[in-house]
């Protein structure tokens, strides 16, 4: 008998506020393939295949000299001006970039600098492919929940414009194969942006969005199918689009008990229109309550979803049940479901 998901239920945590920050650069995906074109025509590739497979249209790029840390910070410096918090109140900071540029100090100390986040600030990176951001949450909220801390500030800064300067630049050579745009097409799909989202104790904060809990889940078989770093990412397309709704349905399956059948909006993470069609397929939800931001932002990691979010906050009505998806490479899965 396979068992079933991980549960958890929040008693004393809100959002206070989500922010979204999008990077200025467009770059539309038919001036990658004009770039490419050479290539396709030599290996008999049809072009617009961004267009056609992934549904991205175009995705975004931060101006030369400032970085995703920066795209972060200002993200976070945003929601905590929409809350009213003032960040020397602030307990706790995650950064859930999968971009960065070392692997150590970690990311968030830059971050907590340029916010001037008090010294008492905890202040750390999660580092869990596309599903970073959510995980975050998880964390701050426990921590709110427990009495540890009042205010938790989550941040998520992705740029993708030196991964995708690379990967055209291998696949314009003359010995690129088929093999080689196909392992690297993902990374074509991928966007530039930030996000950042104020955590706060609701019995001080009744305005707040309630944090009611979720599940997870994982397939950590799955963890070759998409390898990745500053430059390169190696995906198995198929085999991770499979998998990942495979994931996702097993999730589902056994969260009988949450009732989200029926709920009033489904944030998931952006990845492209084969994946989210087919998650909504697979789980029966009603397409019209999944925003798709993905054909204008690409997929932009672990900010997709919140920036999803915060796109859409304003259409929400108090009372509303929201459940936030997401499916990250590795592979884990997690459903979190807020009462706006």
């Amino acid at each position: 008998m396979t068992r079933g998901n991980a549960e958890y239920r929040y008693t004393n945590t809100a959002i206070m506020s989500v922010a979204a920050v999008e990077a200025p650069v467009v770059v539309t995906s038919d001036q990658f393939d004009e770039q490419l074109s050479e290539t396709f025509r030599r290996l008999r590739l049809r072009p617009r295949m961004l267009q056609r497979i992934a549904g991205v249209q175009e995705r975004r790029w931060w101006s030369e000299g400032f970085g995703f840390a920066d795209a972060a910070a200002t993200a976070g410096a945003k929601a905590l001006s929409e809350a009213g918090v003032d960040a020397h109140d602030v307990g706790l900071l995650i950064n859930t970039s999968v971009s960065r540029a070392h692997l150590e100090p970690s990311t968030a100390v830059a971050i907590h600098h340029a916010l001037d986040l008090p010294p008492s600030a905890l202040n750390f990176d999660i580092a869990n492919a596309c599903l970073g951001f959510v995980n975050g949450i998880q964390v701050a909220a426990n921590m709110i929940d427990a009495g540890q801390i009042r205010y938790a500030l989550i941040v998520a800064g992705e740029s993708a414009r030196e991964a995708q300067q690379a990967t055209i630049e291998r696949l314009r050579r003359s010995d690129s194969t088929r093999d080689d745009v196909r392992e690297q097409f993902a990374t074509l799909t991928l966007g530039s942006g930030a996000a950042a989202m104020v955590l706060a104790a609701a019995d001080a904060h009744q305005e707040g969005h309630r944090l009611v809990g979720g599940v997870s889940r994982a397939a950590t078989q799955h963890h070759t199918l998409c390898v990745g770093d500053s430059t390169r990412m190696r995906t198995d397309a198929k085999g991770l689009l499979d998998a990942g709704v495979d994931l996702a349905a097993a999730a589902w399956a056994r969260a009988g008990a949450w009732d989200w059948q029926n709920m009033d909006l489904y944030v998931m993470h952006q990845v492209s229109a084969a994946h989210t069609h087919g998650v909504v397929s697979r789980l029966g939800l009603d397409p019209r309550k999944v925003p798709e931001t993905f054909p204008l932002w690409g997929n932009v990691g672990p900010a997709s979803l919140p920036l999803t979010l915060a796109h859409h906050a304003g259409s929400l009505n108090s009372g509303d049940r929201v459940l936030c998806m997401g499916v990250g490479s590795g592979l884990n899965t997690c459903a979190l479901e807020i009462v706006w």
